[in-house]
């Protein structure tokens, strides 16, 4: 019953009136009604039974491709029918193609409210939902507990009285409230469950780490630079969690490039002190080699030994063996971190990078290494995808939340300028220009082989540019290579080889190339705008400035051109966060599937962000009130996913 009722419609039709023949446009959906004065069979390619309707004034031609000997018989001059499609116009005026229709005696098409259109659902019509869920609300409607009414402080649309609007709306209806009756209800409920499981977490004791507090000091001291206001104060907040007796949720959200891994080192650090192990988990086997490296440079100084798990099954066999014989206090890797037969027994803190890139159950997986003789594990998810503060406390109401608003000293913008694919000699020409005067370049393709028409694949990039850019080292790099391949191969552009590297976007995620100051994005209009700004940040990263040309194949479609022109204006990943949300919606939260930000079925973050701090409130009073309400909520909106929100 609440999967139907919940169910609501993606567009409605107006059947409420009938429209005169003469009134009829092409396009729209009408209801009409006349009588036949022809009715013949055409034989083309196909027999078509071609109608000619007419009432007072006007005709239309109604033409059935499937007909049965029945309908022949039935459907004779003569004969009145009500008839609802969609009307083109053909070379007769207007007509319809297959329409429902009606005859005396079969009951009316015309309905006393708009017609509700649902999403479509396999082994099941749309009559078949609208039929059933008509049942539902007649059913069901009656006894629907409205959970929040003695909590709500307004005197809106009941909940009964937004589900008959939406499912069933007069002509004219206003929908907004009845929708946004809905999406308060869905808010509430998916923030209280947030506090629910934040709550639970915390009635678990996590390890202390309260060492002697030299390792942090000693680290930063050794730097080359002085860490940013934003670093210190989030380094200050993870310290302050880290040290208590409750596990540590924290989200640190950051641009690219606002040094997030500096920040994670220094909660590690603070782990490592106290006797207790840490982990960093990264999206790629590619990230997780660079994250190893860069912290064997920094903790080695310090005498802490950094190890690494990047492989599953038996690739791996030695490299898990080794780490239960020496137990590393640092430990980076992939997904081969949770796999079975990897254990931790002195794990004090996950961090978990590119957190939006893992699935939910890969989370819990990694979690559960390090719960053991009832302790929890303190846990740091970072994401270079930040959204404003606001949200971010609405959507990760479980997790205390860090931003690293500011960039680190040095580190100027990344001029952006697009162009058509008409303009790629000039574009190859300059690249040339640059590497001949020391730059390095990325050249990025979207797809390995050629998948789709007209769009470059790497490996024919790859043999293009080589043999336009005579003198020059062109590399190449793509997901399918083995890691081995991939590792040699940024060895090869970082340490100088190669002057132009050919990749996918598997340098989309956290790679660092100090020295490459170039980027050209082919087919950037195929790329969504985090994704673009995501490898807009692999350049501009040292001393150099940045440049990035975005490639694009004309004629653009709105929400490209959309895309591309935000990047333009701005490289605030603040602001190309929320305009990603606006034109492509969100990812998934609670689910099995990988997620980013939650994917409700009535509310919209953008859409509804007005009603964020009221549902926050109403969360929090839930919570301390009777638990049978929440219980309800979480029934009827979260089902089966809600002991997934524990990740």
């Amino acid at each position: 019953m609440g999967d139907l009722l919940f169910h609501l419609p993606l567009r409605y039709e107006d059947r409420t009136e009938v429209c005169p023949l003469t009134r009829v446009v092409a396009g729209q959906t009408a209801l009409v009604e006349g009588e036949i004065v022809a009715a013949n069979v055409t034989h083309g390619a196909r027999p078509t039974l071609v109608l000619q309707l007419a009432d007072q004034r006007g005709h239309l031609t109604v033409r059935f491709f499937h007909f049965t000997a029945t309908q022949k018989t039935k459907l004779t001059p003569g004969t009145r029918i009500c008839v609802f499609g969609e009307v083109r116009f053909g070379l007769q005026g207007p007509e319809m193609i297959h329409p429902e229709y009606r005859r005396p005696g079969e009951g009316s098409l015309q309905e006393q409210a708009l017609t509700p259109i649902y999403p479509s659902t396999e082994g099941l019509s749309v009559k078949s939902l609208r039929r059933l869920i008509r049942a539902a609300l007649a059913l069901a409607l009656p006894g629907l507990t409205d959970y929040l009414h003695p909590f709500r402080q307004d005197d809106g649309l009941s909940l009964r009285e937004a589900l008959t609007l939406l499912h069933a709306p007069p002509k004219g209806s206003a929908l907004a409230d009845a929708r946004r009756r809905l999406a308060f209800e869905e808010l509430v409920t998916h923030h209280a469950h947030l506090l629910q499981l934040r709550h639970a977490v915390r009635k678990t004791p996590a390890p202390r780490c309260r060492g002697a507090g030299t390792l942090v000091p000693a680290f930063l001291a050794g730097l080359p630079f002085k860490p940013t206001v934003a670093q210190d104060r989030a380094a200050a907040e993870i310290v302050h969690d880290l040290r208590g007796s409750q596990p540590m949720q924290r989200l640190l959200q950051g641009d690219v490039g606002s040094g997030k891994t500096l920040v994670a080192a220094c909660a590690a650090l603070t782990v490592i002190e106290a006797g207790f192990q840490a982990v960093l988990m990264a999206p790629t086997e590619l990230l997780a080699r660079q994250h190893r490296d860069t912290f064997s440079a920094w903790f080695g100084p310090l005498g802490i030994e950094v190890g690494g798990l990047m492989r599953l099954g038996a690739g791996g066999s030695a490299a898990r063996a080794r780490l239960h014989e020496e137990a590393p206090p640092f430990i980076v890797g992939t997904q081969a971190l949770f796999q079975e037969g990897v254990r931790f027994d002195r794990l004090g803190l996950i961090i978990i990078d590119e957190q939006h890139r893992f699935g939910v159950r890969e989370r819990q997986a990694l979690r559960a290494k390090g719960v053991s003789a009832k302790r929890a594990v303190h846990l740091l998810a970072m994401s270079a995808t930040p959204i404003p503060r606001t949200l971010a406390q609405s959507v990760y109401a479980d997790l205390e939340v860090s931003i690293l608003d500011s960039r680190p000293p040095g580190r100027a913008p990344v001029s952006t300028v697009a162009l058509p694919q008409t303009r790629r000699a000039k574009v190859i020409a300059r690249v040339r220009q640059a590497c001949e005067e020391g730059a390095k370049a990325y050249w990025v393709c979207p797809m390995i082989d050629e998948g789709e028409l007209d769009l470059k694949a790497a490996v024919d990039l790859h043999a293009e540019l080589a043999r336009d850019l005579p003198g020059l080292v062109v590399g190449l790099i793509h997901g399918r290579m083995k890691p081995a391949e991939k590792e040699r191969s940024m060895d090869d552009f970082v340490h100088g080889a190669v002057q132009v590297l050919v990749a996918t976007t598997v340098i989309e995620v956290g790679v660092d190339v100090p020295s490459a100051s170039l980027l050209v994005i082919e087919n950037a209009e195929r790329l969504g705008l985090a994704q673009l700004h995501q490898l807009r940040g692999r350049v501009g990263r040292g001393a150099v400035a940045g440049h990035c040309v975005l490639l694009y194949k004309p004629p653009l479609g709105d929400v490209a051109r959309e895309r591309i022109a935000c990047l333009r204006v701005t490289d605030d990943g603040f602001a190309i966060a929320r305009k990603d949300l606006e034109l492509r919606g969100a990812g998934e939260i609670f689910g099995a599937r990988q997620t980013g930000l939650p994917s409700f079925r009535v509310a919209d973050l953008i859409q509804d962000e007005a009603l964020l701090p009221e549902a926050a409130r109403l969360a929090a009073v839930l919570l301390s009130a009777d638990p049978a309400p929440l219980l309800g909520l979480r029934r009827r909106w979260l089902r089966e996913r809600h002991e997934l929100g524990q990740a």
